[in-house]
C-alpha cells in the first residue's frame, strides 16, 4: 500500500444541513427559497421543485431550506424521503408525515365535530390515535386506509377532513402570523413509476390543502416524458404538470467554489499535497463540477491508495493519476490496460511517439535530419509513405491508421499533463507494464452514475469491474438473445470469458473458434445468428478481416458480424463497412449496442447443416 504521512479518510456523501457546511455558495439561494416560502404562506396550497442532475447538491440546498424556515415565527417543517417506499405504502406515509404535525387537541375537536358521521368515524379515531403516539397506531391506520381503498365517497371524505383539519391548525387564531407546514419531500426522481405517481396523488389530490407547502427535490427531466413516465396518457402528463407550480433549477458552482470544495476534499481526506493545481483544474472541468462525482473520485483514491497491493512499489501520485486517467479518460485506460494479445502494442509509448510525430508534422519547417529516422519508421511502421513534400497529407493517412481517440487527446492539455506527469514518476514503466500485463483489478473501478448495484464481474479486455444486470445494456425485450447462437472468434478466448459467460446467461449459445479454420468447421455445421470476430491475431494484424472477406466472397456466412478489438481506427471503421459488418466495438456497452441492434428483428431460421455451402 501506499504510504502517507497521516492517515486518509473517506468523505462521506451526507447532505450539508448548516450553513458552516456550506461550501458550493447553496446558503445564498436558500435564504432566498425561504424568504420567497414564508412570504407566500398565504397564497399556500403550493409546491416548489428544487430541480437538479444527480449528485449537484438537491439534498444539502433543502438542508439549508429547511434550517432557514425552522428560525421563521409559525413555520413549521416535516421531512419524506420518497427513496423509503414503495407503490402504495408511499401514498400512506407521506399523509401520516403530515398528519403527525396537527396538534391533539385540533384532533379532538374534529372528532366530537363528525363523530355523527359514520363514514369519517374511523378516520377520525386513526388520526387521534397517531397524533396521540405512536402506540396502537398501526391497527387504527391499517382500518383508515382499508376504509380510503373501499370506495370513491371514503377517499373524498377523506380528503375533506385533512382540508378541515390543516385549514383550521393553519388559521388557529390563538397564532399569528399564519401558520405553514413545509413538507420536504427528497430523492423522487430515485423512486419506481409506481411511487413517484403513489406520491403525486397523495400532493395533489389529498394534501393540496391551504397551510401546506411542498419543496420536492428531483430532477424534472428523469420525470418528463422522455424519462421514467414515459408511459403516461395524455391526462397522466396534464396531471404532473399540475404537481409542480414552479421550479428552481440548481445552478452549475462557479469555478472558485469548485475549487474551494475539491480542496476541502482533500484536506479532509488527506491527500491535499497530492492535487496540484492543473490536476485541480482537471477534476474540477471533467467532473462537470458535480459535488458528488468529485466526492467518489478521491474515496476512489483512498480505497486503492489503501487496499489495492498492487501499488506498493509506487508513489501516491501515481495511483491519483492512474485512477483520473480511468475516470476522465476511459477510452485510453481501456487501451493502456488491455490484456497482451488484445491488440498490437504499448498504446502509453505508442501516443507519445505519435504527439512527437504529429507536432513535426504540422510544423511550418521540415521535419530536422536528426528526427526523420523516428518520423519515417512511425509512418511505414503504419503503411505509410513518407511524403517530405506534403506532410500534413501523411499525418492524415497515419491518423487513419490510429486509434480514433488519439488527435483530440493530443491537444487536450489536461490529459496530456496528467499522463506526462505519470510517465515523469519513479517506476512508471514498470507500472504501465504490469498494467498491461494483468495487473488485479482496481478497487476504485469508476461506476456508471447512479449507482449500479451488485452482480461485479471482473472484464478481462478493459481491466475494469463491470455489472451483470444493470452494468450492461439491458437486452430489448422484443430482442431477446434467447435462442441465438453466436461465434465468437478469438485468438485469446480468455480475454473474452467474463462477456461470453453474460451472453449465455441471456439465453445464447456462444461458441468460441480460436482461428479462422476453427470458425469454418463451426459454420459448416451450424450457421450461427451473428459472428464476433477479433481482427489482428498474432502477427497478421488483418486475420478477422481476410476471414470475413473470405466468407463474404465465398458466401459462407452473410449474417450480421461485429468486429471486437482494442483498438477502434477510422481505417478499420471504413473496412468493417466495406465487409457489410455491423461495426467495430472497443468496449463491452458498444458491443451489446451492435449486437442489440443486430437483433431488433426475429431471427432467421438457421440453414440446414447439410445445406450445400461453395467452397
Amino acid at each position: 500500500m501506499v504510504s502517507s504521512e497521516r492517515p486518509l479518510a473517506l468523505l462521506n456523501d451526507e447532505p450539508v444541513d448548516s450553513t458552516g457546511g456550506d461550501l458550493l455558495g447553496a446558503g445564498r439561494a436558500a435564504r432566498q427559497l425561504a424568504d420567497l416560502l414564508i412570504a407566500s404562506r398565504s397564497a399556500t396550497p403550493f409546491t416548489l421543485a428544487v430541480d437538479a442532475g444527480w449528485g449537484m447538491g438537491k439534498s444539502s440546498l433543502m438542508r439549508l431550506v429547511d434550517a432557514e424556515l425552522r428560525a421563521a415565527p409559525e413555520v413549521h417543517t416535516v421531512w419524506y424521503n420518497a427513496w423509503t417506499s414503495t407503490g402504495a405504502d408511499a401514498l400512506e406515509g407521506l399523509i401520516k408525515s403530515v398528519l403527525m404535525r396537527f396538534d391533539r387537541r385540533l384532533l379532538r375537536r374534529a372528532l366530537h365535530r363528525v363523530s355523527e358521521q359514520r363514514a369519517l368515524l374511523r378516520v377520525l379515531r386513526a388520526l387521534a390515535t397517531v397524533a396521540a403516539g405512536p402506540l396502537g397506531a398501526a391497527g387504527l391506520v391499517d382500518e383508515l386506509w382499508s376504509s380510503m381503498s373501499a370506495d370513491s365517497q371514503a377517499r373524498n371524505e377523506m380528503r375533506d377532513a385533512i382540508r378541515d383539519l390543516a385549514q383550521e391548525w393553519a388559521e388557529n387564531a390563538a397564532y399569528s402570523p399564519r401558520r405553514m407546514l413545509v413538507v420536504f419531500i427528497d430523492d423522487l426522481d430515485r423512486c419506481s413509476e409506481e411511487t413517484v405517481l403513489a406520491v403525486c396523488e397523495a400532493v395533489k389530490v389529498y394534501l393540496d390543502v391551504p397551510g401546506l407547502a411542498f419543496v420536492i427535490g428531483c430532477d424534472r427531466s428523469v420525470l418528463g416524458p422522455s424519462g421514467l413516465l414515459r408511459d403516461l396518457s395524455p391526462a397522466g402528463t396534464a396531471f404532473m404538470e399540475k404537481i409542480f407550480q414552479t421550479s428552481y433549477r440548481i445552478p452549475v458552482a462557479d469555478g472558485q467554489d469548485v475549487r474551494d470544495y475539491i480542496a476541502w476534499c482533500a484536506r479532509t481526506a488527506g491527500i491535499e499535497q497530492l492535487l496540484d493545481e492543473p490536476l485541480v483544474g482537471l477534476l474540477a472541468e471533467r467532473s462537470a463540477r458535480n459535488p458528488r462525482r468529485i466526492k467518489r473520485l478521491v474515496n476512489g483514491f483512498v480505497l486503492e491508495a489503501t487496499l489495492n497491493p498492487m501499488w506498493a512499489d509506487h508513489p501516491p501520485e501515481a495511483v491519483l493519476r492512474t485512477l483520473l486517467i480511468q475516470y476522465f479518460y476511459a477510452d485510453f485506460y481501456r487501451m493502456m490496460t488491455s490484456p497482451p494479445g488484445a491488440d498490437d502494442g504499448d498504446v502509453v509509448a505508442d501516443f507519445c511517439t505519435y504527439r512527437r510525430v504529429r507536432t513535426l508534422l504540422r510544423a511550418p519547417e521540415a521535419v530536422p535530419e536528426e528526427m526523420r529516422p523516428l518520423v519515417n519508421t512511425y509512418l511505414e511502421q503504419r503503411d505509410v509513405t513518407p511524403d517530405p513534400a506534403n506532410r500534413r497529407a501523411a499525418l492524415e493517412r497515419l491518423e487513419r491508421e490510429l486509434p480514433t481517440v488519439f488527435p483530440d487527446m493530443a491537444t487536450d492539455a489536461a490529459f496530456n499533463s496528467l499522463l506526462d506527469g505519470l510517465l515523469g514518476l519513479p517506476r512508471s514503466d514498470k507500472l504501465v507494464r504490469r498494467l498491461r500485463e494483468g495487473a488485479p483489478t482496481l478497487v476504485a473501478a469508476p461506476q456508471r452514475e447512479p449507482d449500479l448495484g451488485a452482480g461485479a464481474i471482473p472484464d478481462a479486455r478493459t481491466g475494469v469491474v463491470v455489472r451483470h444486470g444493470d452494468g450492461f445494456p439491458d437486452i430489448d425485450p422484443q430482442a431477446p438473445l434467447a435462442g441465438r447462437t453466436i461465434l465468437w472468434v478469438d485468438d485469446r478466448p480468455e480475454n473474452n470469458a467474463s462477456l461470453a459467460a453474460w451472453f449465455r446467461r441471456e439465453g445464447a449459445t456462444v461458441e468460441i473458434a480460436v482461428n479462422s479454420g476453427a470458425a469454418d468447421a463451426a459454420i459448416a455445421a451450424r450457421t450461427p445468428s451473428l459472428i464476433i470476430s477479433d481482427i489482428a491475431r498474432g502477427t497478421h494484424d488483418r486475420a478477422g478481416f481476410s476471414h470475413v472477406e473470405a466468407l463474404r466472397r465465398y458466401g459462407r456466412y452473410t449474417g450480421p458480424v461485429v468486429f471486437f478489438a482494442g483498438r477502434v481506427t477510422p481505417a478499420r471503421q471504413d473496412t468493417a463497412r466495406d465487409l457489410g459488418a455491423l461495426g467495430v466495438a472497443a468496449d463491452a456497452d458498444e458491443l451489446i449496442r451492435l449486437i442489440r441492434g443486430a437483433f431488433s428483428a426475429p431471427p432467421a431460421p438457421p440453414a440446414h447443416p447439410s445445406a450445400a455451402r461453395p467452397r
